[in-house]
């Protein structure tokens, strides 16, 4: 009988139907589909008849649904897994009894074999089409693109899930099994391994296999391979394909990450840590650069690693260094990630070893190298390891210092992400110092300077105690003879085996042991040896450092002797015993009283320092983060807001200043950053550590009085809407509201400040509940506005600015046709507020005046009949300014001036009075035009529509009885009623004006009697020098001027020549704010002076040109002026020495950005006037300048346009100074592959200019900009042909520039350095040094310029240059091009003027 063919694992399916030779089994038939389902039941049969080895009979029967998987039934499937599973269950069982049985003959072994190796082929099989099947399904019902999920075929995936776990413990407890019997006492084949684990490793291919739901299966395919590594040697092999998964698949790195970490942890398997750590480190960084998906799996295993198993990923640390220098920025961040990991870990604490402090330092220096990476990923994440290493209080207290001033160097990175991280590892920083609570550089001062006195005392106090009864100096220059003898020695040559004797000790501090004890023994020749080898091993540590010296020897000597004399580190007592090292080495000293003292006296200094250090380090970045709070960035501003809510918690002094700072960020378009400062004050001042509500309540009043102290009307707005917001939400409680009334009323005891700071956070919280005002106008009124008021009039300002509150918005009434809120003209307020302003009116307060003013605002808000109430107001103030003059007319009744000249008053009329009256005219004034304008119009108007709703419900009323079915008469109707009401609101608006125009000023009216008074104050500044009265009757005169334009139109000459001519810079700002007024309510009137507005922006002193700023930036925002040229004059506040003014200046242009392409308009003529040579603008500050507005050119097709117009601009630039700044704005584009061929195409128009190292060397920076950012082949072709270009007409230049002083040809313009070029508007009053003269046409050019205007029909030259009164709405702007008439055809510098005409 012929024995039985062996069963060989095939590598492919095919195989087993190829004849493999004598002997090896072979698929004899592949059944068709439709006979399996009976073959199965046949292999059942023959299952309950033969068991396991059934198999060998029926193996083509299963082989053959495998082969036909894809199309066989979803039952016959299932039905072939389930008994493959029964087979290889009931053959698992069997085998341990027949493994045990000794007398297994050889034919039974091999029968056994060939079914365990069929079945489990057959099995392992099933389950990889199973797991495929599975997979595949998984995949489409993800696709959301999908159609017809319905109408899918069944599949068998259901019974799979339920059977997966089951059949996984099958495989084991089957490897688990002494196999090794049957193949003849060796090692099971590798081919069995392979088979049983690599259904495990197909398993874990599945994308869903890290879900919650598949946690079962991981740890079963986990228990296989351990026991598969454990018993069956497949270490090699599970090395390899776990290195090949973990690049091909990203998402098997955190489930091999935990089961290494079980294998390593259960099984003992460390060595497979090594291997894989090993295997990934081998690995070629260039390799892993171009390879993403690799990466990204070995990354994430070493950072998952390290989590779960620090101390085997330290032991192999250093197999993974070689990646810190590879190109994978991925593979750095998990190397970094993996040591912060060990140092959190296992590198954490003060009692470590010497050797493990010594990685620990090493490690922290290499995470502190990274902080300064090239890539921006590695630097944000090394910043956010450290954070962790903070949090979890492992760093130590000697590194502190040098990782907050590498956080704070981070915090100017140009990286966003990088910024965001630096700020939150100082807030950690902040949360985990170990230093103080209160972190004030003022409050650690102090202390430290009195320590650090009491140090220098103790040192001198122990000073003389401290000498030994031998001085061990006497000694040393006793045996310094022999000690040179024996260490001169060491340079002759030496005796065989000698060195060998003498080896340097492991660690530094046994080494200077060492020596010292052969010093102490005489030997000074092995001493002296054992020197020179430890300066090799040790070199630049204490005390081996090389100090210096000539020789060696020399060298050699210092140590000994530092070493004998016991001047080495350990027994300095000048350093801080820090390191647990130096108790070993002042054993000596140790047990001396005074000397321990000293030594915690050391410690105490040494803390206090770190403390002030980190504290000034802290302070520095909160200067820094305070100005990122207004970055583009919206992470970095609430990482910022964040850092200022922690910085606040510590009690640093400067946070305050952060905190008010965040104020105006309330007002953000972006809903993060709003609701950012919200949770920050929240934090800050809703949230008190007190317990009761009352104490709770006292606290948040006194935090947010704080903030009022001293702040801006800006700062003021800010938080009123931050308070409104918390009253809306319900957020501050009632007894906060009861406490600022009981503060207001006087029942709790508070000072003149807090009684003020409680109106106004009432204020405040009106305007998120109306009725806290509403309800308690009478306490306001009786108390606000006693008798007490005239003693200081900031409390009733206060309260009329309370009061304000009630007044509704004409707006808001109008859309809910709604009558407004008004009080009838005898209520007890306005009463009060006339006697409390006429009572005010003869006193001399500063006060009086910003009072005033919001008691006639509040007048005309809520009166009615408000023009009477001010009316007999002014009769009352002016009776008492008459009384007063006739009084003092009255004691000099000897003088020659008349009593009744008022305008002579300055000799007999208190200065104040003239300053009162003045402004309270001027005050009336302006509230009138806005009564009428505002209020009267917005009554108007109501009044009609409700009128006509009225009369349109009469009409339809009426149509609908008279004649239902008709609908034409009302369509006529409402179009009728349409045109009625337009043409009503043109009546309304002209009736108003022709009030202002007419009746307002005339001789009728009161303001008419003031009008010669203010005049003359302003006409004359030397009779009337008071620097107040000056600055309140040029505001009141810009006042009157709102009235009327005609008056407007005959004083303008008076207020614009006070605004150039007057010394004092109030009037000069005052006239500046009404000018910015007046343009916007007469902007025709206005319009012709606008040259003086700008002229404004070079003003000498810093607060009137801030204030020309902040009007000019209003008013061309609004387009209320025309920018032309004069914008330039905007942009050299770019470059003012002032902060405050940048600021105006950045945010003019920030918002002139987002007005499409206003920038890209203006840039041009911004260019050409600051480019100018009698600008004043010299290169650097123009550089500045130009950096800052290029920012804003983003688009690429702003980018090429420019690009082309810069070019062209060259044809018509006259001096070397003009060609560097043209060059030096092309340098700033990011120019584009179109950007790169508008270049070429003009590169005549720039060539001859390349003779000018700096022009040369701005386009050579342009195109290695362009090279870095990564190009198409072709156009990498064309920058190098390009740049060619550039460098053979650089050289050129260069060599013609010799040949020029021998009378040869040059393109450059000697002879137009001395005529400046002619740019600019028609009005140019900026620039003192412009006179009539610069504006002629140059004698040399004229006749020839005169010829060609004449063969060309007469025509506006064009120049290149944008202004902001084109049309800039269209895309259309971007594209424009010079006309081929325009453009200038020669390359030589031009200097005829015609080709620069003004336009």
């Amino acid at each position: 009988m012929a024995a039985a063919p062996e069963f060989h694992l095939p590598l492919a399916p095919a195989d087993l139907l190829r004849d493999g030779g004598p002997g090896r089994y072979v698929v004899r038939e592949v059944l068709p589909a439709r006979e399996l389902p009976p073959a199965l039941s046949a292999f059942r049969a023959a299952f309950r008849a033969r068991g396991a080895l059934a198999v060998l009979q029926h193996f083509d029967c299963v082989y053959s649904v495998l082969h036909h998987f894809r199309t066989v039934g979803v039952a016959v499937k299932e039905d072939a897994l389930e008994l493959m599973v029964h087979v290889v269950s009931h053959h698992s069982n069997e085998l341990p009894a027949i493994l045990s049985d000794s007398g297994l003959s050889h034919a039974d072994r091999a029968a056994h074999l060939n079914a365990l190796k069929m079945n489990c082929y057959l099995l392992t099989g099933l389950m990889d089409a199973f797991e495929m099947e599975t997979c595949k399904n998984s995949c489409l019902e993800a696709d959301p693109g999908r159609k017809n999920r319905k109408n899918h075929a069944k599949t068998s995936g259901s019974l799979w899930e339920e059977e997966r776990e089951p059949v996984l413990r099958l495989l084991t407890q089957l490897l688990q099994l002494d196999l090794c019997q049957l193949w003849g006492g060796l090692a099971v084949e590798e081919e069995f391994v392979s088979l049983m684990t690599g259904s495990c490793y197909r398993i874990l291919e599945n994308p869903s296999i890290g879900l919650q739901r598949y946690r079962v299966t991981r740890e079963a395919v986990t228990h296989l391979l351990a026991v598969a590594l454990v018993h069956c040697d497949h270490m090699f092999s599970a090395t390899l394909k776990i290195t090949q998964m973990l690049q091909h698949f990203e998402h098997v790195a955190p489930v091999f990450a935990r089961a290494v970490s079980l294998w390593a942890k259960e099984y003992g398997l460390k060595n497979l840590v090594g291997e894989l750590l090993r295997e990934i480190g081998q690995k070629c960084p260039q390799d892993l650069a171009r390879e993403a998906s690799g990466v990204k799996g070995y990354a994430a295993f070493i950072s998952e690693l390290a989590e779960q198993i620090p101390a085997l990923v330290l032991s192999n640390m250093s197999v993974l260094l070689p990646h810190l220098d590879g190109e994978s920025y991925m593979m750095r961040n998990a190397v970094l990630a993996a040591m912060a990991e060990v140092l959190v870990q296992m590198l954490n604490g003060d009692q470590l070893e010497e050797a493990a402090r010594g990685t620990r330092d090493k490690f922290l220096d290499i995470l502190q190298a990274h902080v300064c990476d090239v890539h921006s990923f590695v630097r944000s994440r090394v910043l956010q390891l450290f954070t962790h290493i903070v949090q979890s209080k492992a760093l130590p207290l000697t590194q502190f210092q040098s990782v907050v001033s590498l956080a704070v160097g981070r915090l100017k990175d140009k990286s966003v992400i990088v910024v965001k991280n630096a700020i939150q590892l100082l807030a950690v920083f902040l949360s985990n110092n170990p230093f103080s609570s209160k972190l004030s550089c003022t409050d650690l001062d102090e202390p430290l300077k009195k320590e650090v006195q009491k140090l220098k005392e103790m040192r001198d106090r122990n000073r003389p105690t401290a000498a030994p009864v031998v001085a061990p100096e006497e000694e040393w220059e006793a045996m310094l003879p022999e000690v040179r003898a024996a260490t001169q020695q060491l340079f002759q040559p030496l005796q065989e085996g000698e060195e060998e004797v003498l080896e340097v000790e492991e660690t530094l501090e046994r080494t200077v042991k060492q020596i010292t004890g052969l010093l102490k023994k005489l030997n000074y020749k092995s001493a002296a040896r054992l020197t020179q080898k430890a300066l090799c091993r040790f070199q630049g540590k204490e005390p081996f450092i090389d100090p210096g010296e000539e020789n060696e020897e020399a060298t050699i000597l210092g140590v000994l002797k530092r070493l004998y004399t016991g001047s080495c580190p350990g027994g300095n007592s000048e350093d801080p015993p820090h390191d647990s090292s130096s108790d070993e080495v002042e054993e000596d000293v140790q047990d001396d009283q005074p000397q321990t003292e000293l030594v915690k006296q050391e410690m105490l200094v040494q803390y206090l320092q770190d403390a002030y250090n980190f504290s000034v380090k802290i302070t520095e970045a909160l200067n820094l983060i305070g100005k990122m709070m207004y970055e583009n960035s919206v992470s970095v501003v609430q990482e910022s807001i964040e850092f200022f809510v922690t910085v606040s918690q510590f009690g640093v002094p400067q946070a305050l200043l952060g905190v008010r700072r965040m104020l105006p960020l309330i007002w953000s378009k972006e809903p993060g950053i709003k609701e950012a400062v919200l949770n920050a004050y929240r934090q800050l001042y809703l949230s008190p550590s007190e317990d009761s509500e009352r104490a709770k309540a006292q606290a948040l009043v006194h935090s947010l009085s704080l903030i009022m102290v001293d702040a801006s009307l800006g700062t003021i707005q800010c938080l009123e809407e931050i308070i409104s917001e918390f009253m809306q939400k319900d957020e501050i409680k009632p007894a906060v509201t009861q406490l600022l009334w009981e503060r207001f009323t006087e029942k709790s005891p508070c000072s003149s400040l807090e009684r003020r700071a409680a109106v106004m956070l009432l204020g405040m919280m009106a305007r998120g509940k109306p009725e806290i005002i509403g309800s308690n106008l009478d306490i306001l009124v009786t108390i606000g506005l006693s008798e007490k008021a005239c003693e200081d009039y900031r409390l009733p300002q206060e309260v009329c600015n309370v009061i304000s509150k009630l007044a509704s918005n004409p707006k808001a009434a109008l859309e809910k046709n709604s009558a407004p809120f008004r009080l009838p003209q005898n209520h007890m307020l306005f009463g009060c507020l006339s006697e409390t302003v006429s009572k005010g009116f003869a006193q001399p307060s500063s006060h009086w005046i910003p009072f005033m003013e919001a008691a006639v605002t509040l007048i005309y808000q809520l009166a009615e009949g408000a023009e009477e109430i001010c009316a007999d107001i002014l009769h009352v103030c002016c009776q008492q300014a008459l009384e007063k003059l006739q009084e003092a007319d009255e004691q000099k009744a000897d003088a020659e001036d008349s009593p009744h000249r008022i305008s002579d008053g300055g000799d007999s009329l208190p200065t104040f009075l003239l300053l009162h009256l003045v402004s309270l005219v001027g005050q009336v004034a302006l509230q009138q035009v806005a009564y009428l304008e505002m209020f009267m119009s917005a009554e108007l108007r109501r009044r009609r529509i409700l009128k006509e709703e009225k009369t349109k419900k009469q009409s339809d009323t009426s149509t609908k009885k008279q004649r239902p079915q008709s609908t034409g008469n009302e369509t006529t109707l409402e179009e009728e009623l349409g045109l009625v009401g337009a043409t009503a609101d043109d009546t309304e608006a002209e009736l108003i004006r022709s009030i202002c125009e007419t009746e307002l000023l005339d001789g009728k009216h009161l303001f008419s009697a003031f009008v010669p008074l203010v005049l003359k104050i302003c006409n004359n500044p030397g009779l009337y020098s008071d620097s107040a009265l000056s600055a309140a009757a040029a505001l009141t005169l810009g006042k009157l001027c709102m009235i009327s334009s005609e008056f407007c139109d005959s004083h303008l000459r008076l207020l614009f020549t006070m605004m150039e001519k007057s010394t004092l810079p109030g009037v000069r700002s005052n006239l500046i704010i009404a000018a910015g007024d007046l343009a916007i309510r007469f902007p025709n009137v206005v319009e012709p002076w606008t040259s003086h507005l700008y002229a404004r922006l070079r003003d000498p002193c810093p607060s009137v040109r801030q204030t020309a700023g902040l009007v000019m930036t209003h008013l061309i925002l609004k387009d209320m002026v025309k920018v032309k040229g004069q914008v330039s004059e905007m942009a050299t506040l770019l470059i003012d020495p002032e902060e405050a003014i940048v600021g105006v200046a950045q945010n003019f242009f920030g918002e002139l950005a987002n007005k499409g392409n206003a920038v890209y308009n203006l840039l041009p003529d911004i260019i050409s006037h600051l480019s100018d040579p009698n600008s004043g603008i010299e290169e650097e500050p123009f550089h500045t300048i130009m950096r800052h507005l290029f920012s804003y050119i983003t688009k690429d097709k702003q980018t090429e346009s420019l690009v082309e117009k810069l070019c062209q601009r060259f044809r018509t630039a006259r001096t070397e100074r003009q060609y560097r700044d043209l060059s030096h704005c092309l340098a700033l584009l990011p120019v584009s592959d179109r950007g790169l061929h508008k270049l070429q195409d003009n590169y005549d128009c720039f060539a001859d200019k390349l003779q000018d190292p700096a022009v040369y060397s701005c386009f050579q920076t342009m195109l290695a900009r362009f090279r870095r950012a990564g190009v198409k082949p072709e156009t990498k072709a064309l920058a190098e042909e390009l740049e060619q270009k550039l460098s053979a007409s650089h050289n050129r230049g260069l060599d013609s520039t010799q040949t020029c002083q021998d009378g040869s040809q040059t393109p450059m313009p000697l002879t137009a350095k001395r005529k400046p070029l002619l740019t600019g508007s028609r009005r140019q009053p900026l620039s003192p040094a412009n006179t009539d003269d610069d504006f002629v046409t140059p004698p040399s050019r004229t006749l020839r310029n005169h010829k060609r205007a004449q063969k060309r029909p007469p025509r506006k030259k064009a120049i290149i240059t944008f202004s902001s009164d084109e049309e800039n709405n269209s895309e259309d702007e971007l594209s424009a091009e010079l006309r081929e008439e325009e453009t200038p055809t020669k390359t030589t510098p031009i200097t005829r003027s015609s080709a620069r005409q003004l336009r």
